[in-house]
């Protein structure tokens, strides 16, 4: 039987407290995206919460939960999400990326952040898929995590779920945390811009955003929840069907956009 690719999806995560929020529009949508994307065999998972000198990956068989977060409700440190992890998945991927030019080692003992689990406790409560999480490349540009998605591609069509996590905007400074605070321009018009580069399949002009997209020193200070999204670009290859299936912002500036690559229709999704 042949296996179906998996896609890739990047989502924009929001703060870890939206797992409390089972109202909330983002996590009715994560609850959703769970149930109609086709089950895989693993997940890997890119978080802009882990940035290492190396490339690194989780190699634990039991991941703990990592609460790497301050100032939030005492139920959230209660949390825990205990998916196995898979160690000898791990150690095939590194060989693949260190094979391939790319220096990686396994880290057996670190488990998973927020950025990873807070997604995957709404997606998938049952914690019963393997998870493994990859880092960021701490002085790695745009293009270098690009290129680290084309190398992960293949690892779809061995029913791994290649999950990026991070945000589309991320000043947590300019957050205004009125419930019916109105959307920021700058915010509105790097998201509006993010997506008509990826509707074109533009990836040129996404991997030069620093330069080209309106206010983007702005919407990103610092580029570590942008950088998973050049990951998910660079393992949905060619393939251009990018859909916008989330497009939310909250406290004014906080843009949700979440994306999905799946080269055949996803039951549910437009």
């Amino acid at each position: 039987m042949t296996m179906r690719r998996q896609p890739v999806v990047f989502v924009s995560h929001g703060a870890p407290s939206l797992v409390l929020e089972s109202e909330a529009v983002a996590h009715r949508f994560f609850v959703r995206l769970g149930q109609t994307l086709p089950r895989p065999t693993a997940i890997l998972c890119i978080s802009a919460h882990w940035q290492d000198p190396q490339l690194a990956l989780t190699g634990a068989a039991h991941p703990v939960t990592i609460h790497d977060f301050y100032g939030f409700p005492e139920a959230l440190y209660q949390l825990h999400y205990l998916a196995p992890g898979d160690p000898e998945l791990a150690s095939e991927i590194c060989h693949v990326l260190n094979k391939q030019g790319t220096a990686c080692t396994v880290d057996a003992v670190r488990g998973l952040d927020h950025g990873a689990w807070s997604p995957l406790r709404m997606m998938y409560p049952q914690a019963d898929i393997p998870v493994l999480q990859l880092s960021l490349m701490q002085q790695g540009s745009t293009r270098e995590h690009y290129r680290l998605g084309t190398m992960l591609t293949a690892l779809r069509d061995q029913g791994v779920l290649i999950l990026a996590s991070g945000g589309i905007t991320h000043n947590l400074r300019e957050l205004d945390r009125r419930a019916d605070a109105p959307s920021a321009a700058f915010a509105v018009a790097f998201a509006d811009w993010v997506h008509e580069q990826i509707t074109r399949h533009d990836i040129n002009s996404l991997l030069d955003y620093r330069r080209a997209a309106p206010q983007a020193q702005r919407n990103h200070p610092t580029e570590e929840h942008l950088l998973p999204l050049f990951v998910a670009l660079g393992a949905a290859g060619d393939n251009n069907s990018g859909l916008r299936i989330l497009h939310e912002l909250c406290y004014g500036a906080l843009s949700l956009d979440c994306y999905l690559w799946s080269e055949q229709p996803v039951t549910g999704w437009p």
